[in-house]
């Protein structure tokens, strides 16, 4: 028997395989609503996300509907919808379907909520993007999606442009470099703060679900709240006895 397989036993696969049921849902939805953005362009003005529709018009449905609009220019769908492949079918298959999709649109969301709340600031290049243009695209939930590729595999090797491996954690550095470098683009309204907050929000939101601060903070109350009991009710291990000190509280 020989000890190495022969080469014509060894395959080769690229990308994480086959697609999940959301991300398939996602990319047709991505799809299909950027070619009918291509014929009616009213789309991102009622669907886009504007802060100050949301803010004084009340179109609050936009801080969700950005998701699917892409900036007519091909690559930012086509370079998107890459990062939902390469990235949310692993992502799926770990957390499955409803947590994959609930993450998603948490974090999408969520980059949206932020990127109004900041709009309202006094600083400059904020408050541009108030009324200046429409912000598209999924870059926000996307951008949750690799800091939590990141975060569940931080060491594993990805082959950086085909041709030498660096740890996951590197990589998705890099790639989101260059995201951020192509997907911020004022004509095509796309706010750099969108993708940053969708980082953030996917951060806190995996902390709390594995525990982190949320869990630290009920911690924090139900001691507070024990210990107010203890003072309330008087409450010994073995009754009252005065006898012994060293075990006569509850802990």
């Amino acid at each position: 028997m020989p000890r190495s397989p022969r080469l014509s036993a060894i395959s080769y696969s690229f990308g994480p395989g086959p697609l999940t049921p959301a991300v398939r849902w996602l990319l047709y939805a991505n799809g299909i609503v950027y070619l009918v953005s291509l014929f009616y362009t009213r789309l991102f003005e009622v669907f886009g996300l504007m802060p100050k529709h949301v803010v004084e018009d009340r179109w609050i449905w936009q801080v969700a509907t950005y998701m699917f609009l892409h900036a007519r220019n091909p690559t930012h769908i086509l370079f998107n919808m890459l990062i939902l492949w390469m990235f949310g079918v692993e992502l799926e298959r770990m957390w499955r379907t409803k947590f994959f999709v609930k993450y998603y649109f948490v974090t999408g969301i969520g980059a949206g909520v932020i990127s109004v709340l900041v709009s309202l600031l006094k600083f400059a290049p904020l408050r541009a993007t108030y009324d200046l243009h429409p912000i598209v695209g999924a870059s926000g939930a996307l951008y949750g999606l690799l800091l939590a590729y990141a975060y569940y595999f931080p060491e594993r090797p990805i082959l950086m442009f085909l041709l030498f491996p660096v740890p996951a954690k590197i990589f998705v550095a890099i790639l989101g470099a260059i995201a951020f470098i192509q997907a911020v683009d004022v004509n095509g309204g796309v706010a750099a703060t969108t993708h940053l907050a969708g980082m953030l929000v996917g951060y806190i939101y995996l902390q709390g679900g594995r525990g982190g601060w949320t869990a630290e903070v009920k911690y924090r109350y139900l001691k507070w709240k024990m210990n107010r009991m203890r003072r309330k009710f008087d409450v010994y291990s073995g009754g009252r006895s005065e006898k012994s000190g060293w075990d006569r509280h509850v802990h």
